[in-house]
């Protein structure tokens, strides 16, 4: 497989869990800021800080924006902003390129999905449904992210492409969830007691947005706490969108790319950090948290944002013939190259 093919695979699989994770953020976000008593600044701007836009918002809608509009702000900038990297629509736009680029290598089952999701995207009618069903947007989007993700498990060949696919699209899952779980926990730690119903909600509003409310009702019978919602986010080994999850499958996805009894091949320094995370990560999990370690989860969470993009990097350098400085460049660049 050339590396042309195996980069368009990986990104392919990175931009369809961008546009996912950020679908299903604000769609929580903006259930959050009308279910309990925050400020509007205090459940939007996470949402930007999660992304690493907040400098770029702030330059354009300024350091403190209007709590009546910065909810519409954060929306359109995340979903359509042209401008913003990762905004759903430049996600699923590259999303769409790389797969077109691979027509061969992907089914057409998995390309029909892609490309319907970005003809209507285009369309007056999800530009419609945006302003007058949001939530049935957000729910559109989730869903086609998600078929698109079964069905490229059920009609292509379980071969080094789709291996490609996912590694990409589980590195994307370890650094969203850690950047969710970092910022949204540390914002609600720093607020004032509020009653436990109060702060039950706000942390389950927490789970999903990583698709855990449910899961972890069902592996935890206790009381919702701080530090047991963290410790299922990041350390659940049986849940899809934990940190410990994503990372141990995406080592296992590079194992099969790229076996390390072979050390002829290239990607031996990658597999190594990769390797390197997966057992840091288990030994955090088998430390375990309590409620007095929120600067313990901040290290934490930014050691696993910092390996997964390092990891990502050499991975690009290599396994998919790219330049470092060509892997830092934004999305618009990649869309020209």
């Amino acid at each position: 497989m050339i590396s042309r093919v195996a980069d368009a695979c990986f990104w392919l699989g990175r931009y369809l869990e961008r546009t996912e994770a950020n679908a299903r953020l604000l769609y929580i976000t903006r259930n959050l800021s009308l279910d309990h008593e925050l400020e509007a600044r205090q459940c939007w701007l996470p949402v930007v800080i999660v992304c690493g836009e907040e400098s770029r918002f702030a330059t354009v809608h300024g350091e403190r924006p209007s709590n009546i509009d910065v909810g519409e702000r954060v929306e359109h900038y995340m979903t359509w902003d042209e401008q913003n990297f990762v905004s759903i629509h430049r996600s699923v736009s590259a999303a769409r390129e790389n797969a077109r680029s691979i027509r061969e290598v992907i089914s057409l089952e998995v390309w029909e999905a892609i490309n319907e999701m970005y003809l209507w995207l285009g369309s007056d009618v999800a530009k419609g449904e945006y302003e007058t069903a949001r939530y049935s947007f957000y729910k559109r989007l989730r869903q086609g992210c998600q078929l698109i993700a079964g069905l490229l498990r059920s009609t292509m060949l379980h071969e080094s492409p789709l291996n490609f696919v996912w590694l990409g699209m589980l590195l994307e899952r370890a650094s969203q969830t850690a950047r969710v779980v970092d910022v949204h926990h540390h914002a609600l730690m720093l607020r004032e007691r509020a009653s436990q119903v109060v702060e039950t909600g706000l942390w389950l509003s927490l789970l999903r947005a990583c698709a855990g409310h449910e899961p972890f009702t069902k592996k935890s019978r206790g009381r919702v706490t701080g530090s047991a919602v963290a410790h299922f986010l990041m350390f659940e080994p049986v849940f899809p969108k934990s940190i410990a999850y994503s990372v141990h499958e995406a080592w296992c996805r590079l194992e099969v790319i790229r076996p390390p009894d072979q050390p002829m091949l290239p990607g031996a320094a990658s597999q190594a950090r990769l390797l390197a995370l997966d057992a840091w990560v288990s030994v955090q999990a088998a430390r375990g948290l309590d409620d007095s370690a929120d600067g313990d989860i901040h290290a934490m969470l930014t050691h696993v944002v910092d390996e997964v993009s390092a990891i990502g990097t050499a991975i690009s350098r290599e396994l998919l013939g790219a330049d470092p400085e060509v892997t830092a460049a934004t999305d618009a660049d990649r869309l020209e190259q």
